[in-house]
């Protein structure tokens, strides 16, 4: 429980520098996929409608897969859609972004596949 709450915590912090440093892209491209802050894995719900500018990733499944907010898209393949709470997240071809709680280090990619509906974003 103690290094969920950890990862948790990461994950916020991560998000916010990734506010804060929008002029840098929060995003890179690391072994083939799509990486914020810190090196960690960002991933895509497939439920999550493409271009409709919504997550339906909110309450308990938001803390298990913290989206990657964001103000500001670096441009591109990038834009911002706005959450059901209001706030603004990254999303990417149209796909909001999010982390997993369960990759502890950078280079994890433990979430792809979960329930058969997240796959690691892919460039």
């Amino acid at each position: 429980m103690k290094k969920l709450i950890s990862m948790a915590a990461f994950v916020a912090a991560a998000a916010l520098a990734g506010c804060a440093t929008m002029n840098d892209s929060p995003v890179k491209t690391m072994d083939g996929v799509l990486v914020g802050a810190g090196g960690m894995t960002l991933y895509t719900f497939d439920r999550d409608a493409a271009g409709s500018g919504k997550s339906v990733c909110n309450g308990p499944c938001a803390t298990n897969w913290p989206p990657l907010m964001a103000s500001k898209a670096p441009g591109g393949d990038y834009s911002i859609i706005t959450r059901d709470d209001g706030k603004t997240q990254l999303a990417y071809k149209g796909k909001p972004l999010y982390y997993w709680i369960k990759d502890t280090k950078p280079g994890d990619k433990t979430g792809e596949g979960v329930n058969q509906v997240w796959r690691t974003a892919r460039p």
